[in-house]
């Protein structure tokens, strides 16, 4: 088990991680900085993430805890970058879900940021798989909406529309639960 290499400081770890996961983490730091270059070097942020915070976590789930530090890495670079205006497609993105989510500005909104997660992970159960894939490709991997369309076989229109309503969809689950934008 290659979190077991990490715990024994065997420096495979790293090579195993990248031979099983490393066009996952890839994919995933591309989808949200866009060029290559910053998303390898991201991916090697996470490897070294990894080695030096294995010791003291053991993940049950390498690949989702990948993700999330690789995702969490990319982000951190995209703000970083985004003050340089490098990227296009994460503004989109981010922005597409900005009328559907609230803003944490406030320390009492990041308090509330564990049960906004809760009741979006709620609305998520009630979609159909379909949905809840697009969803999530779309706005946890950051996959374009055009990219999403060829793999569902339809037209980048249809599929914003199908988005939209989506976004909608949560909006007012959220409200139901009293999160006012």
């Amino acid at each position: 088990m290659i979190v077991d290499l990490y715990w024994d400081r065997d420096e495979n770890a790293i090579t195993q991680t990248d031979i099983k996961y490393g066009a996952f983490c890839r994919g995933l730091a591309k989808n949200i900085l866009s060029l290559m270059e910053d998303a390898e070097e991201c991916v090697n942020d996470t490897y070294h993430k990894a080695w030096m915070s294995m010791p003291s976590e053991r993940p049950a789930k390498l690949k989702a805890w990948l993700g999330r530090v690789v995702r969490n890495t990319a982000l951190d670079q995209w703000r970083k970058n985004h003050a340089q205006r490098r990227y296009g497609g994460m503004d989109v993105m981010l922005s597409e879900l900005e009328d559907c989510l609230p803003d944490p500005k406030t320390v009492e909104q990041e308090m509330e940021a564990a049960e906004l997660g809760e009741n979006i992970s709620r609305w998520l159960r009630t979609l159909s798989r379909e949905d809840r894939a697009l969803f999530v490709l779309r706005y946890w991997k950051g996959e374009s909406v055009s990219d999403l369309a060829k793999k569902w076989r339809t037209t980048p229109s249809k599929l914003s529309q199908k988005m939209y309503r989506l976004r909608q969809s949560l909006k007012s689950e959220l409200e139901k639960e009293g999160v006012y934008l």
